[in-house]
């Protein structure tokens, strides 16, 4: 199974970052015939990247690479941030399991050649049995050989380090909101445009290698991030991106 939403803001992604903040962006009538998808499918991908600030739709004119965001780093680069597991018993159940190309885009994000294979994993993320979130896995597919949809279902992690010997040590992640789309809130079971959290994050092992790219939506009625920071006293009101914090941050289901 292939979410064609997911396809189009693949697609959509890599056209911005072949482009600089102002610059248009092909028409929707180009991108229907590029993709071979519909103008709702289409206008459901963009509408997603104008909620999170990646495109600009200006009104008669088209649509435009956003202005590059302002980011603010809550957890020091040194420090290692603990997640406890959330409250509820969570199960896992694979959608899709392929072999794929990495292709430019995420082949920068796992440090490998556009044209390397990874494993392409979807699944549904549930908490006691209710649909919780929606993730999509790209894994290099030399790490992993012998995996399967079972392992994924029982534990991706516990597979990584007992049967792979790849211990993960670290982890870049982003949040930001977003809605879900018909295909989406049907699988998570809430109405369409359903608000949600949008995470994107790789995740590395001991020795800094890459060793897998996830971009999951979790459910915003249900899911919410708790922060827990140590400031420093006298630090000034609006830091620079770089300066240095301590702290931590966890997922809660409730």
């Amino acid at each position: 199974m292939e979410l064609k939403r997911e396809r189009v803001r693949e697609h959509l992604l890599a056209v911005i970052d072949g482009r600089r903040p102002g610059d248009a962006i092909p028409s929707e009538r180009t991108l229907c015939a590029t993709l071979g998808v519909s103008r709702p499918t289409l206008r459901a991908a963009v509408d997603e990247l104008v909620a999170t600030g990646a495109l600009v739709r200006e009104h008669g004119r088209g649509m435009f690479v956003a202005p590059v965001k302002i980011t603010q780093e809550l957890v020091a680069e040194d420090h290692a941030a603990g997640a406890p597991p959330s409250r509820g018993s969570w199960t896992s159940t694979v959608l899709a399991f392929r072999t794929v190309r990495a292709g430019a885009r995420i082949g920068r994000k796992l440090t490998v050649s556009p044209a390397a294979e990874l494993l392409y994993v979807a699944r549904l993320r549930r908490v006691d049995g209710a649909p919780i979130a929606l993730e999509h896995l790209h894994i290099p597919a030399e790490l992993v050989p012998g995996l399967t949809p079972a392992d994924m279902e029982r534990g991706f992690y516990a597979h990584l380090r007992e049967k792979c010997g790849i211990r993960t040590a670290r982890a870049v992640q982003s949040i930001e909101p977003t809605v879900l789309s018909e295909e989406e809130a049907t699988l998570l079971d809430v109405p369409v445009l359903s608000p949600a959290l949008l995470f994107d994050r790789i995740t590395s092992d001991s020795t800094g290698r890459p060793v897998e790219y996830v971009r999951s939506l979790y459910r915003g009625d249900r899911y919410r991030i708790v922060s827990r920071l140590a400031l420093t006293d006298g630090a000034p009101d609006h830091p620079e991106p770089d300066v240095s914090r301590t702290g931590a941050w966890w997922g809660t289901v409730e």
